[in-house]
């Protein structure tokens, strides 16, 4: 990577928050200055009154490495010869009072393994990369009109070595991108990676913004990773973290003895729900850095795409406080404008450089106009998290079958606004902790029932118009909430019904990796249309999903109640024969058996419908079929 100069121009562009390539100017950059190899430090600290830069390379004694100012910018330089690559360093950062604190460098791209807080300097322009048929294919097609099935994982706790420790990049990098791929899964959406101090935050509490974590490795391991990933056809989505940031003294909090970073208004400031401190916004410096770090993510380490966490906190000004904690806006409202307009730049700016890339919205309001383009008044991403649906489900599936007729409409409500924004339908790592019990845990019912209940609910997710996403384990059935301190309960697959889930969810992975319809028209009212979403008595709903070609489609009946149906009748738009194609309550997925084997006839009219089918329906589970070709 290329060191720019730190000139006029891009300062200016720095200072009025357009910056996009922030991490080029900032940091520790290897350079050469008159034939003589170093390090260049810059860093951004307009409070401070001097800065002295330490290191295991003048024995953390900044004598003799001053940094100079850069005029009025605010900015800080020093040009330290024969400073190299792996050397460890931090700020002396001089406050107007006279304190002195230590920091490591907002721009570091990389830092020591926790608990020691230095920052590394790192060449990242050295990997050899080979993932361009990729790239170039991703730039091919079409965002909406594709597959997407992601697989979300904490890299800390998916799997473990067998004395406890973690995987490194570089194991996962076969060993969870070779499990992505045998399951069917289309990307793999990683928890926080950037650097963090306290494993329990699950990466989400963050000091270092372009320091890929060292837990699991180096810079580079976490290249070879992504790239190794797109070789075998798996795309990378990275949680992002563009709301709040932690509070320890080595980071950004008061950065040059002063609020930086966050508000100067405590109130602003104050992150009430999490204990941590909001960006400023409304700070175009801070804007630079932001946009840059999501540019640098692509940039640097190829990523597809970002999930942009706890958009609602950046939205609403009293998002989790009470009466008291936050302050109006200008016009009086709740709304976050400064927010608002830095993620339609955000967005804007990301999409002029990567036009294939997936920027979602972790968003679980009302807001409207999440995925409407930037410049026509929306936020400007193109995918956003259907937290409504989400939520919805999950409380319908935990009751118990006997009064789910009661909250029929909790299954089918979805239908309503589902074309008002592009959707990725999740099943999260925040619904299987803190008391929320596994997916598996969730369903009411015996064993057999619990089993059989998350398999329907799971082919109802895979039929149902959206995007996919679920978290690791629930893939396999884990029983117990997830634990990041652990590795998954992968012995579970000793026992069979759990080996046999996780043969379902592989199979009805690969069925709609194979099934245009069941992404093709995600975005489309013409990919979707009701048989039935009315028999509440029965607790049954019934659909068509449509590819772009009409005559492409599948017929879906999903029956949320223990009892089975045969002869259950629905409607079917022409006549001819209909094979099922995919049945959950087959043997081999831990079901009863009861299979259709031969084709089914339609018969006279039903309804609205001009033909109909007489269909056997398993008990907590759900059945597809598909026109029998002449």
């Amino acid at each position: 990577m290329h060191a720019e100069p730190i000139n006029e121009s891009n300062l200016y562009l720095f200072h009025q928050g357009t910056q996009t390539r922030a991490f080029t100017m900032f940091g520790a950059q290897l350079t050469e200055l008159d034939g003589q190899a170093g390090t260049r430090f810059a860093v951004w600290a307009p409070h401070a009154e001097n800065i002295w830069v330490e290191g295991d390379f003048n024995d953390w004694c900044g004598n003799g490495y001053r940094m100079e100012r850069v005029g009025n910018s605010g900015v800080w330089t020093l040009f330290a010869p024969g400073v190299t690559a792996g050397s460890l360093y931090k700020y002396a950062i001089q406050h107007p009072s006279g304190e002195i604190r230590v920091k490591a460098d907002p721009f570091a791209f990389a830092a020591e393994l926790r608990p020691n807080t230095a920052s590394r300097i790192v060449e990242l322009g050295r990997f050899a990369w080979t993932d361009r048929p990729w790239r170039e294919r991703q730039l091919a097609q079409p965002i909406y009109g594709r597959a997407l099935n992601i697989y979300e994982v904490h890299l800390g706790s998916w799997r473990r070595k067998a004395d406890g420790t973690f995987l490194t990049y570089r194991d996962l990098a076969y060993e969870l991108v070779d499990y992505a791929v045998e399951m069917g899964y289309t990307h793999l959406e990683l928890l926080p990676v950037a650097e963090h101090p306290l494993d329990g935050s699950w990466g989400y509490q963050q000091t270092g913004y372009y320091a890929v974590t060292s837990r699991y490795g180096s810079p580079e391991d976490f290249q070879f990773f992504v790239n190794r990933a797109h070789e075998r056809g798996i795309g990378v989505i990275l949680d992002w973290v563009p709301g709040h940031f932690c509070k320890d003294d080595y980071g950004l909090a008061r950065f040059d003895g002063e609020a930086l970073f966050e508000p100067a208004d405590e109130l602003q400031a104050e992150n009430v729900e999490w204990g941590t401190l909001n960006f400023d916004l409304d700070s175009p410096e801070v804007r630079s850095f932001l946009i840059s770090n999501a540019r640098f993510w692509f940039d640097v380490y190829h990523l597809d795409g970002l999930r942009v966490d706890a958009v609602a906190n950046l939205l609403y000004l009293d998002f989790a406080r009470g009466p008291g904690q936050w302050r109006p806006n200008r016009h009086g409202g709740r709304e976050n404008l400064a927010a608002v307009d830095f993620l339609r730049q955000l967005n804007s700016a990301i999409f002029a450089e990567f036009p294939a890339a997936l920027m979602i919205a972790e968003e679980s309001t009302t807001w409207t106009g999440v995925t409407r383009p930037a410049d026509t008044g929306g936020l400007g991403f193109n995918y956003k998290w259907n937290m409504g649906w989400m939520n919805d489900m999950l409380r319908y599936v935990k009751k118990d079958p006997l009064f789910r007729a009661g909250c029929h409409n909790l299954v089918t409500f979805a239908m309503m606004y589902m074309y008002s924004e592009n959707f990725i339908l999740p099943l999260s790592h925040d619904e299987v902790v803190h008391g929320k019990q596994s997916l598996l845990d969730k369903m009411p019912g015996d064993y057999w029932q619990k089993f059989a209940g998350l398999r329907g609910f799971l082919g109802f997710t895979a039929t149902h118009p959206g995007k996919k996403l679920l978290f690791m384990g629930g893939e396999f059935g884990q029983f117990i909430e997830w634990n990041e301190n652990q590795s998954l309960d992968w012995h579970l697959l000793g026992y069979e019904q759990h080996a046999k889930l996780h043969r379902y969810v592989r199979d009805l992975n690969h069925l709609y990796l194979s099934s245009p319809c069941l992404w093709q028209a995600d975005h489309q009212r013409s990919g979707f249309r009701w048989i039935n979403p009315d028999d509440r008595n029965a607790s049954i709903v019934s659909y068509i999903r449509y590819a772009g070609d009409p005559a492409d489609y599948l017929i879906v009946v999903c029956n949320f109640t223990p009892v089975g149906r045969e002869g259950y009748v629905i409607g079917v738009p022409e006549a001819g024969e209909y094979q099922e194609v995919f049945n959950s309550d087959r043997a081999e997925y831990g079901g009863t058996g009861a299979t259709h084997t031969a084709p089914l006839v339609a018969g006279k009219r039903w309804k609205n419908w001009p033909f109909s089918l007489a269909v056997g329906v398993p008990p907590l589970g759900f059945v597809c079929f598909s026109k029998k070709q002449a």
